[in-house]
Order: structure tokens, then sequence, then C-alpha cells
């Protein structure tokens, strides 16, 4: 009963001062507002990073025999996956698993019949592999897909060659038995796939070629395109117990050096940067509300002359702070949607970050996780300012009190 009656004051103080009131929504709701903007800023600049890693190069991650990708082998190809149809059937019974794609990457020299550049090949299942692989950006031609002589090379490569799409090369590599073997390929497209060092190294051919090219029939690597980001240590676990010789590594490590690290330093300077916003905002929100507090010494004196406890006006005042604090953060949060939803609905264009090659759009994406932590975040700076505030002037004789302007 005391609960709602001090609830009920407080609310009609509130709505007796609009001025005052609407000072502080401003101030808490505009804090609330940004916060959440940056919240949702930072973790669409994460799902940017993170969506372009998985679909331009290496799924949500891949499968080798053991130790394979941490030793060096003077003839890798032994090591490659011979039982590959044991594996395909087992990871297509999985409903988890959307694609899987089997390759083989070897080194070859490729030549316009001008110009001669030694690179990577990746033999691939190309019709999957277009489907999936949606950051893989296309500067000239198509996609690789069901042509059999077709080539898919990287932007620095062919800017390399001076090739374009229809352009004819050859690419010539050593079979696993020692020979020269060389096949011509008609380039079908240019990507770029946002990473320097991939775009100037790489070629992607159908896998049936490569393996005509290598003269071998094994499978290199399988990476995985699962149906939810976060199904993959679950199929890993129900997967990795039935091949004891293979073992899988995550996308985050395959790409340690981009994309695992680059996090982890963005990670690290959004904390900073939270801390300095939030400061900002907390010292922003207890000024406004001890402003408002201090404007009601002769309030608050009067209330005190007749009787009341100190300890019933800071309830009194506590509860106006937690009131306007949670409408305040709610306001914010619905302010943060709108402008989501019909300013920056398009997200925002961020300029080329280390080690990639182009600019990139990042979603604003607002969690309701994070929503709910802004929401405690505003509603509890009001309070405690109000408390402390409170605390101050109560300290205060009713005589000063009175006596304030």
């Amino acid at each position: 009963m005391f609960l709602k009656i001090i609830l009920k004051m407080a609310v009609r103080n509130l709505l007796r001062n609009k001025r005052r009131s609407i000072a502080i929504v401003t101030t808490i709701g505009l804090g609330v507002c940004a916060l959440f903007l940056y919240q949702g800023f930072n973790t669409g600049v994460m799902g940017t990073y993170k969506f372009n890693t998985i679909r331009s190069r290496y799924g949500h991650g891949q499968i080798n025999t053991k130790d394979y990708r941490n030793k060096v082998y003077e003839k890798p190809w032994e090591h490659w996956i011979d039982n590959y149809s044991d594996v395909e059937r087992e990871l297509l019974s999985d409903s988890r698993i959307q694609y899987i794609f089997p390759r083989v990457e070897f080194y070859a020299m490729i030549t316009n019949r001008k110009i001669n550049v030694t690179a990577r090949g990746q033999g691939v299942i190309a019709e999957n592999e277009s489907r999936f692989f949606s950051a893989l950006h296309l500067t000239n031609g198509e996609n690789l897909s069901t042509q059999p002589d077709g080539l898919l090379i990287g932007y620095g490569l062919a800017r390399a060659l001076d090739v374009k799409a229809g352009s004819r090369v050859t690419v010539m590599a050593t079979t696993i038995f020692g020979s020269l073997n060389a096949i011509d390929f008609d380039v079908v497209g240019v990507f770029r796939s946002g990473t320097q060092e991939f775009d100037n190294t790489i070629f992607r051919i159908p896998l049936k070629q490569a393996h005509i090219l290598l003269d071998t029939n094994k499978i290199e690597s399988v990476s995985l395109g699962l149906k939810d980001d976060d199904y993959w240590e679950d199929v890993i676990n129900d997967f990795m117990p039935k091949f004891k010789n293979l073992e899988a590594t995550s996308f985050a490590v395959l790409d340690k050096v981009f994309y695992q690290n680059g996090t982890d330093f963005l990670r690290a300077q959004f904390n900073v940067v939270r801390i300095i916003i939030l400061s900002i905002v907390i010292l922003g929100i207890f000024n406004t509300i001890s402003t408002s507090i201090f404007e009601r010494k002769q309030e608050i004196g009067n209330l005190r002359a007749n009787g009341e406890s100190t300890r019933d006006i800071i309830y009194l005042l506590v509860t106006e702070g937690m009131v306007i604090g949670a409408v305040s953060a709610i306001i914010g949060l619905l302010l943060a949607v709108f402008i989501v939803k019909f300013i920056l609905f398009n997200g925002i264009i961020m300029p080329a970050s280390p080690g990639f090659t182009h600019d990139f759009r990042v979603p604003i994406t607002l969690m309701p996780f994070d929503a709910l932590e802004t929401f405690l975040l505003g509603t509890l700076a009001a309070t405690v300012g109000t408390y402390f505030a409170a605390l101050k002037v109560n300290k205060t004789t009713i005589a000063k009190l009175l006596r304030s302007y």
C-alpha cells in the first residue's frame, strides 16, 4: 500500500512540472538511443565480418585429415581424404548441413601465352559454391557454375595476367606422379573477395578438371555450409567420432589473421569507445537529475517541515527517478528503432578496413539483449543519480531549504 501511494505521488509530481520532466526525458532518452545505436553498429560490424568470411572463402568450417594443416609434407596428396564417398554420405545425411564443398588446392603456372604467373588453383564443385558463396563479388563476367572448361580468377591475379572474361589461359601443374600437365580454360569471370592476398593468388576451376590436371581422384578438404551459424559445434561433435582420421576447423581459426584477429581488435576498440560513451551518457543523466532535485529544495523543505521523514522523501524522489528513467529509456529505445527502420535502413557504408580491398555496408543490428541492457542502464543511472542528489539535499537543514530560491 505504501509503495502504491509513493508511486502515485511520484507520477503526479512528474506530470506537475512538465518542463523539468521533458528536460530529463530528453537527456536520458537521447543517451539511451545513442548507446543502443552504437551497440547495434558494433553488432553489425561483427556480423558483416563473419558473413564475409563464411560466404566468400571458408564456409562455416573445413574438414581435413588429422594434423594436415599443422604440418608441411613433401607429398601432400598422400595425406588427402581417400574415403571421401563415406564422408560425403555421412555429411549429406545430416539435415543441419545445407551444402558440402569438396576441394583440391594446388600450385600452378597460369599463362595467357605472353605472361606467366605462379598462382594457387582450387578445384571446386562450382554449382554448389556459386549458390552459397554470395560475398564473392564479381567485377567482370559471370560466376563459375556448369562451364566444363571455365575458370574464375581473382581480381589481382587477373590484372597481373591482363585477362578478363572471355580470355583464354593455360594452367600448368605437376601431377602427383611428378609429370607436367596442362589444360586450356576460358576465363568466365573475375572476382573480389575483399582480401587482397586471396584476390592476388587464387583461381578456381571445376573439380573434375583439377582431378585430371593432377591425375588423382582424392579430395584435399571438405568445407561445410550450414543452415545456421550456431550448428557448427553440434554438427562436428556428431560427425568426428565416426571418422577418427579426420579433424575439423572452424572458419574463425582458418581465417585467424583477418577475421579472428580483426574482430578481437575491433571488439577491444569498441569496448573503449563504449566506456567513453557510457561515461558521457551517465554523467549527463546525473547532471540533469541532480539539477532537477536541487531546483526543488523549497518543496523538499516544506515536506520536511510538515513532518515527512527523510527516508520517505528519499523514497519518493528515488521512485520518481526510477519511473522517469524507465519511461525515458523506453522512448530512447523506440527512437533508435525508428531511426534504424526509416533513416538507416540501408546501414552505413564503411571504408575498407586493414587487409581488405573494398568498402562494405554495415547494417545497424539491434538485438533484444542489447535493448534490455541499455534499458536497465538508463533506468539505473536515473535512479542512482536521484538517490545521491536526494541524499545531499536532505542533509541540508529545513531553514536553509525553505530559504532556497
